[in-house]
């Protein structure tokens, strides 16, 4: 007789059963997986441009992390850096758009996936699966803090 996992143990594998699908290749192929990320984070912020710091804190992703992602992305000619006129401190980064395509492109490929999965999930288990995982985001964070 097989032992049954546990409640804990099957949620964890559940869970990383779903990081390895999303960030798997097939989903981001024509870039790095932190480098969409920080498109559409940036893409969606308001003004259009964030600091490096508000990046780490949105990816949860360290700053030597961060540095190295942002590197790159400027090296593509994806992104610009540009230093507050207010605070000399502050460096923001934002998309530059006439190189944006790339990201564009994958960004539309994921909408077809997530489509795709409403089709078959149903839209109205759809809207309650936002629901919940926008709520176990948030007991994510409650207890990680």
């Amino acid at each position: 007789m097989e032992k049954q996992e546990s409640l804990e143990e099957r949620l964890l594998s559940a869970w990383l059963r779903l990081s390895v699908q999303i960030s798997n290749e097939r989903v981001v192929s024509d870039m790095p997986f932190k480098e969409a990320l920080v498109c559409n984070i940036l893409s969606k912020a308001q003004g259009g441009k964030l600091t490096a710091t508000d990046l780490c804190e949105r990816t949860k992703t360290l700053k030597s992390q961060m540095n190295r992602v942002l590197g790159s992305m400027e090296e593509k000619g994806l992104i610009f850096r540009e230093r507050s006129t207010s605070d000399k401190r502050q460096v923001y980064i934002r998309l530059n758009e006439e190189k944006s395509g790339l990201y564009k492109g994958e960004h539309s490929k994921n909408l077809h996936l997530v489509r795709m999965i409403i089709d078959r999930f149903g839209k109205e288990k759809a809207e309650a699966l936002l629901e919940e995982l926008a709520h176990i985001s948030d007991v994510i964070e409650e207890v990680l803090e």
